[in-house]
């Protein structure tokens, strides 16, 4: 029987229950992050939508903000959601004066770029290398990626990345715990457990 990877999620703000109900439904254990010492031991992050300056400030009040940068640039394999996304973008082009990010992924974006909560949509995504057929993809006040960089663009919707993945970290611009779908969670805790094996996570026959 294998082990099942332990993921932390980013329980400071957010849609962070959603998300421990999807990993745990897609076969993973969960751990809550709320304080640095939280990130021991773990083979994959988590850091989920919300509201992204606060969780900002939250995280440097925390003492978390550098001790996820350097986790996560150590390799910890690491999905961001929405606001997730926008942490892990290297440039905010709307960013508030001092806002931090961690500078993960190659990426810029807007933060909102969607428009407002009465502008949330649903939209049938087809995202490359997940089978079974286009993916439901939940959009909330979501961010709108300017700029790919140098980043895989996993899937797009109406010209634009809303799912990019660099090395071990992935940024999705929509909710997927909230789709009811878990084959990207499934996809994440695979990148995890390859992550854990000191090798690339391989297809399944």
């Amino acid at each position: 029987m294998k082990e099942r990877p332990l993921i932390g999620v980013l329980a400071l703000q957010g849609a962070f229950r959603e998300h421990v109900r999807a990993l745990e439904a897609a076969g993973a254990q969960t751990r809550l992050v709320r304080l640095k010492e939280d990130l021991k031991g773990l083979d994959g992050l988590v850091i989920p939508g919300g509201e992204s300056t606060t969780m900002t400030m939250l995280m440097e009040r925390m003492g978390l903000l550098e001790a996820v940068r350097q986790a996560v640039s150590s390799g910890l394999p690491t999905l961001g959601t929405c606001a997730g996304m926008i942490l892990l973008a290297d440039r905010i082009d709307d960013g508030l004066p001092q806002q931090e990010s961690l500078h993960a992924l190659d990426i810029a974006v807007r933060r909102n770029g969607y428009g407002r909560q009465l502008d949330s949509f649903e939209a049938e995504l087809e995202v490359s290398g997940l089978e079974g057929g286009s993916f439901p993809g939940v959009f909330i006040r979501a961010p709108v990626v300017d700029d790919a960089g140098s980043t895989e663009v996993l899937a797009s919707h109406e010209g634009r990345p809303v799912a990019v993945r660099q090395g071990s970290v992935m940024a999705l611009a929509f909710h997927p715990e909230l789709s009811g779908d878990l084959r990207l969670h499934r996809e994440f805790l695979r990148l995890a457990a390859g992550s854990r094996n000191g090798k690339a996570p391989v297809e399944e026959s």
